[in-house]
């Protein structure tokens, strides 16, 4: 065991080097004394090294007596050195993973972020995340700030694969209240509410219900058109992957506003390093229609949207109100006073079905362009090719992959 020791010893060089060099060789002078320098047992690795595996050279040892004594020396240092590896992950605490993102993320500059024009998110640094070679890794975790003196969310940072993902059907989360809540309708809303419960980590990737760590005030358009595609596309690429991805999402807040202005969405795939999933992003959180106060979540219809706010805790006024009401009312009627414009029938011949090969993942059921990253990705048991139009696929229960949008 030492000696597989001395010999990774030998392959690294660190901080450390004079200080475990000097006890290495007393280790060897007292053997030496002994007799028995080739059998003594191996000096303890002190807690520093082993996390940072750092060592030394040791410039003193007797060589492998035969070949499958160094065979074996070199089994043992592959062993002793994923060993290490693995403790070296495990031994962060969620303080200091905390500490590490908020170092990282302090490179994220908000003000630079532009005013929001039409478009649920824009692509930041690049489109890379902030994360290090040193954050990779393929040992699952989850990670929730703690809420701040104001009960706002901060960054939720994990590694997530399929043994995070949920395994039962998802929990109710209308206990939780975040930051800013107000349950209002508009009629041009989607699903009529305004805000959703929004999960800074899907649901669909850490199987977190009702986290008030990982849930904060945010627009329909926020949570379906700016987060669900990315949180989509991640599951899809573990799911048909297996693989680890690097994920974290921080809510960014002006001052003290209870709301957020929106959200960085980072993620980085662990094992093929980013070929399979790369993206830095930060989503607008706004609503189409809707003019937001992020100071307390109050909020109003836009001048000329249809919209009939319903029940509310956020206490829009009564004049508002009444004021989008009556811009409705008289853009329908003008809408309906207004001559219908009729075009004269064409006579057209229906195209044949255009015939595209696709790539069909038989465990996801999800179809693929050949070029799409996923296929690469993808296990040989559970790829077919198929040939033919789009619509013949989707009927055969297929759906198209999020990434590649055949």
């Amino acid at each position: 065991m030492k000696q597989g020791m001395k010999t990774k010893k030998k392959e690294q060089q660190g901080i450390f080097k004079k200080w475990l060099l000097g006890l290495v060789l007393v280790g060897v002078i007292t053997a030496g004394a002994c007799g028995q320098s080739s059998t003594q047992p191996a000096e303890s690795v002190p807690a520093a090294a082993a996390e940072t595996t750092i060592a030394a050279d040791v410039a003193t040892e007797a060589p492998p007596t035969s070949m499958t004594e160094t065979t074996a020396e070199t089994t043992t240092d592959s062993a002793i050195a994923e060993t290490i590896e693995a403790e070296a992950v495990s031994v962060y605490s969620d303080e200091e993973r905390e500490q590490a993102s908020v170092q990282e993320l302090q490179a994220f500059n908000p003000s630079a972020i532009p005013a929001y024009s039409g478009e649920p998110y824009v692509a930041v640094n690049n489109n890379v995340p902030y994360f290090t070679d040193a954050d990779l890794t393929n040992v699952s975790f989850e990670d929730y700030s703690d809420l701040d003196s104001l009960g706002r969310c901060g960054t939720a940072y994990a590694s997530v694969c399929t043994d995070t993902m949920p395994t039962e059907k998802r929990g109710g989360i209308g206990s939780v209240k975040p930051t800013g809540w107000h349950t209002v309708k508009y009629d041009h809303v989607d699903g009529k509410y305004l805000y959703n419960r929004c999960h800074l980590i899907g649901y669909q990737l850490t199987a977190e219900n009702a986290n008030e760590k990982n849930l904060i005030t945010g627009t329909r358009y926020l949570n379906v058109q700016g987060m669900l595609p990315f949180e989509n596309m991640t599951a899809d690429y573990i799911k048909e992957t297996g693989n680890h991805v690097m994920y974290r999402v921080t809510p960014v807040f002006e001052g003290d506003n209870l709301v957020a202005s929106g959200v960085l969405m980072e993620a980085k795939s662990v094992e093929d390093q980013g070929e399979g999933i790369l993206f830095c992003v930060y989503v607008y959180n706004v609503q189409p229609g809707v003019s937001i106060d992020y100071a307390t979540g109050d909020s109003t219809a836009t001048e000329g949207v249809d919209s009939n706010p319903g029940n509310s805790s956020a206490g829009n006024s009564s004049a508002s109100n009444v004021a989008a009401q009556a811009q409705a009312a008289a853009s329908q009627t003008q809408l309906q006073t207004e001559a219908p414009i009729t075009e004269s029938p064409e006579t057209t011949v229906a195209a044949e079905p255009v015939s595209t090969t696709y790539i069909l993942n038989t465990n996801t059921k999800k179809f693929h362009y050949p070029s799409c990253s996923a296929v690469k990705q993808m296990k040989d048991s559970n790829k077919e090719e198929f040939s033919g139009s789009r619509d013949e696929v989707i009927d055969r229960g297929y759906v198209p992959c999020k990434k590649c949008n055949p």
